[in-house]
């Protein structure tokens, strides 16, 4: 077991007082968890029976905590307080290095845009197929509808569209709890009579992890959580991001770990094999499971609302990651940077990156398989270890047994992306 200590630079002193501030921290950092990818989690996680689930219900807390509490300390550790996670790389790694992670970080967040646009056009065309009764038009046309569709929303004011969709994770999260209690009556031990070799479980377990990964990552928002405990707590940010990081990292495991048995008891293993061959959400599935109007209105409304509130989120993530990426090679070359430009290539390169993926519908657990699970652990899990190595600010932290867990989490995570290479 791992012992995990969360006030250790305090030096013996009592914790702070807990004041609103870190509960408004904790809610974010569990809202910007909490979206879409938790929709998906139940599919991949329930499909190779009960143990490899077990497992991953035992291994999600540490991972996700000390990967994220790495990243803090790794944030902490510039000499310039304020710095976000780009300017600490070329701090520490320099010009190069910053260059390559904003790179990075924008193939982080691309990937995840791409499954969004494909949920988002499936699940609005299960919806009209299974609960409208009506016949879907051509893919192409309706995955262009529902792209432009939102981008108009964007239009319509940032500030706006982002603090309605944190206002969201609140109801959402209250669903999904309602949800997993409603299902309990069905629970049934399907999935217990699933005996899986050592090799099938190794191998579901190792395929599963990057799935994992996905559905806890809330690494986006890390920069402006640690910055903001600066600002707030100076010399005690270090303890207090690691106390908020915890209490955030404990409801995010409860709330979706509930959730996901939930979904897994009160389905066969067939019936999760057909919602990952549908390549739908397990709310959609559910909705054209139960013979039950509410549900069969209120699963595909939830699935949208959290995939509509991701996408926004991460698309102005990417865009972010995209215009620093052209402006640093225009500034490289002597140019000048026209940030109005920049701004509308990358909402034309965006619309057409998603619309290209939601009409092909590429399989959405295939790409957090093969590419989102495996750049997340290299950017949160793989990074941070490296530079308790390198950076002398970090070798304080040398030597803890945390450090091996999350190297050996985010190795594997990462060579799923050789397994699914090598499966071609």
């Amino acid at each position: 077991m791992v012992s995990i200590s969360t006030d250790s630079t305090r030096l013996g002193n009592p914790p702070l007082p807990w004041t609103k501030h870190d509960t408004m921290w904790m809610l974010g950092l569990f809202g910007t968890a909490i979206g879409a990818g938790t929709l998906f989690l139940p599919i991949n996680a329930g499909l190779g029976g009960f143990w490899p689930l077990a497992v991953m219900a035992v291994i999600a807390f540490p991972m996700t905590y000390l990967a994220h509490r790495g990243l803090c300390r790794f944030i902490l550790s510039s000499s310039k307080p304020g710095s976000d996670i780009t300017e600490v790389v070329t701090e520490h790694f320099g010009a190069t290095a910053g260059k390559l992670i904003t790179l990075l970080y924008f193939f982080t967040i691309l990937p995840i845009l791409l499954i969004y646009g494909v949920g988002l056009t499936n699940t609005v065309q299960s919806f009209m197929v299974h609960q409208l009764g009506m016949v879907p038009p051509p893919r192409i046309l309706l995955s262009l509808g529902l792209i432009l569709g939102l981008m108009a929303v964007i239009k319509l004011g940032e500030q706006m569209v982002v603090r309605v969709m944190s206002w969201l994770v609140y109801p959402f999260v209250l669903v999904l709890m309602g949800i997993g209690l409603y299902l309990a009556p069905d629970w049934n031990g399907a999935i217990l009579e699933q005996a899986p070799t050592a090799g099938q479980f190794s191998l579901t377990l190792w395929l599963s992890i990057p799935a994992l990964v996905f559905s806890f990552n809330h690494s986006p928002a890390i920069s402006r959580f640690v910055v903001a405990q600066q600002n707030q707590y100076g010399e005690e940010a270090e303890a207090q991001t690691t106390r908020i990081e915890k209490y955030a990292v404990v409801m995010m495991v409860l709330v979706v770990m509930f959730f996901v048995f939930s979904c897994v008891f009160s389905l066969t293993p067939q019936e999760l094999a057909d919602a990952k061959a549908q390549n739908i959400s397990i709310l959609s599935y559910l909705g054209n499971k139960f013979d039950n109007p509410l549900m069969a209105l209120l699963t595909p409304a939830v699935a949208f609302v959290a995939i509509t509130k991701s996408f926004f989120g991460h698309y102005l993530g990417a865009r972010e990651g995209l215009n620093g990426l052209i402006s640093q090679q225009l500034r490289s070359q002597g140019k000048s940077v026209n940030l109005k430009a920049i701004n509308s290539f990358s909402a034309l390169f965006m619309v057409a990156a998603v619309w290209i993926a939601a009409t092909l519908n590429p399989s959405i657990l295939g790409m957090i398989e093969s590419l989102c699970g495996p750049i997340i652990a290299a950017l949160l899990f793989i990074m941070p270890m490296y530079a308790i190595r390198k950076v002398p600010a970090m070798r304080k932290y040398a030597g803890q047994p945390g450090n091996v867990v999350v190297l050996f989490i985010g190795s594997v995570a990462m060579s799923a992306i050789l397994y699914s290479l090598l499966s071609l």
